[in-house]
């Protein structure tokens, strides 16, 4: 299948290994074009327009919703030229209104449109093990099924465009705050005489563990020697991006996210003293160590 990506980040990279390790035929597109060249075994469009027209169906995972405005309906985007019968799928994590104004766009040009924002780091993307969160009419939900399911470990329709988007700020919250959470437990644990290696085992082997523990430990207890976290999955920047669409989605509904409020501003203290680009883990780190004097 002759497939494009269009957002060449850490994501984008890891779904377009993924794909072209399957066998299908893949163009990738960047705004820097250094990314998307070293992406192996993929083409390279030198535009949004090229990319199109050179595939069946086009992945999009950006930023937020003005990279996805600009890249879809900009004067050089992706539907500037003729795009009837193709298939989008857009995987960023955005406002669900910015998936339902994105989708009536791509519908108005003669094409099908499907959100599906996806849970999961760039090593379960390499796996093709992701959660994917569809938002979708029914027939264009089983036109999209045969390539998320090559992306995905578990794959979830839930209703129209724009439930996807709802459905991942849903997964993604108490993840959030548990890096909190986390934090703080450390700090309580600060003098027991408990290496850091067999802290985090410990912590690991509870009922109150997160999954991604079973992941991100061993980083956790290197930063609490001093050490390095490991590979970037998940960086500070787009955590508070993602709690600040939360409150505005929740505000809309009329919906209150007290544990989410407190915890962004968490995550912006954090911030304060570390770089955004940095592991998410990080913010349990910084709490652990916090000096309040």
């Amino acid at each position: 299948m002759k497939l494009g990506i269009a957002g060449i980040g850490k994501m984008g990279a890891a779904i377009a290994a993924r794909l072209i390790e399957l066998g299908h035929d893949v163009t990738v597109w960047n705004r820097t074009p250094e990314k998307a060249k070293a992406v192996s075994g993929a083409k390279v469009a030198a535009s949004p327009p090229e990319l199109t027209q050179t595939s069946d169906v086009v992945i999009t995972i950006l930023t937020d919703a003005a990279a996805l405005d600009a890249v879809y309906n900009g004067a050089s985007g992706l539907l500037r030229d003729k795009v009837s019968g193709k298939l989008f799928i857009d995987m960023s994590t955005v406002l669900p209104t910015a998936e339902i104004a994105l989708a009536a766009s791509v519908r108005a040009k003669g094409a099908a449109f499907v959100e599906c924002p996806v849970g999961g780091s760039t090593g379960p993307a390499r796996q093709g093990k992701l959660i994917g969160l569809m938002g979708a009419e029914p027939a264009d939900a089983a036109r999209a099924q045969p390539i998320l399911e090559q992306l995905c470990r578990r794959l979830e329709h839930a209703g129209p465009v724009g439930s996807g988007s709802v459905l991942k700020f849903t997964i993604n919250l108490p993840l959030m705050v548990y890096w909190q959470a986390l934090g703080e437990a450390l700090a309580m644990a600060r003098t027991v005489a408990i290496e850091p290696d067999r802290l985090m085992d410990l912590l690991s082997d509870t009922s109150g563990a997160a999954n991604v523990l079973k992941v991100r430990a061993p980083g956790i207890a290197s930063m609490l020697k001093g050490g390095a976290a490991g590979p970037v999955t998940f960086d500070i920047d787009s955590a508070i991006k993602d709690m600040q669409s939360m409150l505005a989605e929740a505000k809309s509904r009329g919906v209150e996210l007290p544990l989410v409020e407190r915890t962004l501003g968490c995550y912006q203290e954090t911030r304060q003293h570390r770089s955004g680009n940095a592991e998410i883990s990080t913010v349990s780190v910084y709490w652990a160590g916090r000096d309040r004097s």
